[in-house]
């Protein structure tokens, strides 16, 4: 990203392209919906091919087998990742590289104490917790998300020295997911009709689209912004907006749906069940805005 407009260089839309390529062929709506069935919420051998490809070392300097690149381009492979509602410990594992052996190459499957309290997501399906010396017990919990399980340990950790990627890569699959809806929500009212035309061209269905754009595009700014500067703040800020874009974008892509988006055979529900969690990890809203406050103080005085 380049300039004041952060605009992606031409290096980081192929990058982009490439990535979404790559989750369109091997984990698109019909892999998404069969995962869902099954209950299988990270599958082995993607997670090898996607190491394979670079993922999750994406950061790691290439002298140490990595791809060499920095934040902002990790944001643009986490935004298609967040698109596709790819499942599984993405972020705890990327951040894992070159940490816990295996990570990298995408043959170990890492989680995180990311969520406040005694909940950790993935914990059956995980080799390593990020920051821990070893996997510690739990108790599985029914979870919102069909493919994020959750289970209660008796000792949580903290994600400690990896808040902040944590919740900078977390904001960008939000924003991936609040992308994605809506391009839903558009492409639904243009297809559906009532009275013999578009229920896009009703106004209340054009100022729910508008609103999504709308919270989408700020939210876009302040992660690519965030991604630049690394600052603790502007990342507060950029989950802050992109968890409210994703949650609320989804919100809005159901009532464009009529409501049939909650039906178990639409994709909507899910981006939404997802964002709910999503949410919750690395920095919750609570959190960023004590930050945002801690960080507007001490700038006036």
């Amino acid at each position: 990203m380049s300039g004041v407009d952060f605009q992606p260089t031409g290096e980081q839309r192929d990058l982009r392209a490439g990535v979404r390529d790559l989750l369109a062929g091997r984990y698109g709506r019909e892999a998404l919906r069969a995962s869902v069935e099954a209950g299988v919420a990270v599958d082995r051998r993607l997670w090898r091919e996607l190491g394979g490809a670079g993922f999750f070392a994406l950061r790691l300097p290439e002298a140490d087998g990595g791809v060499g690149l920095g934040l902002p381009e990790a944001v643009l492979v986490f935004e298609e990742a967040g698109r596709a509602l790819l499942p599984g410990p993405l972020v705890a594992t990327f951040l894992a590289a070159g940490v816990v052996p295996g990570a990298a190459a995408g043959t170990a499957v890492v989680t995180a104490f990311d969520l406040d309290g005694p909940l950790v997501a993935h914990l059956a399906e995980a080799d390593a917790v990020l920051g821990a010396p070893a996997l510690p017990e739990g108790e599985p919990v029914r979870s919102v998300d069909p493919l994020t399980p959750l289970h209660r340990v008796a000792r949580p950790g903290r994600a400690g020295p990896y808040r902040d990627e944590g919740a900078l890569l977390t904001a960008a699959l939000q924003l991936g997911s609040a992308l994605r809806t809506l391009e839903l929500a558009v492409a639904h009212a243009r297809r559906r009709e009532q009275f013999g035309q578009p229920i896009g061209a009703f106004q209340a269905v054009k100022h729910l689209c508008a609103g999504m754009l709308v919270r989408a595009e700020v939210a876009r700014t302040a992660v690519y912004a965030a991604a630049l500067t690394g600052d603790g703040a502007e990342i507060a800020a950029a989950k802050l907006l992109a968890d409210e874009a994703a949650v609320q974008g989804a919100r809005d892509c159901l009532q464009v749906y009529g409501g049939m988006g909650f039906t178990w055979e639409a994709d909507v529900h899910l981006h939404l069940k997802r964002a709910w969690v999503r949410a919750e990890q690395w920095r919750t809203a609570a959190q960023a805005e004590e930050l945002l406050a801690a960080d507007l103080l001490g700038a006036d005085g």
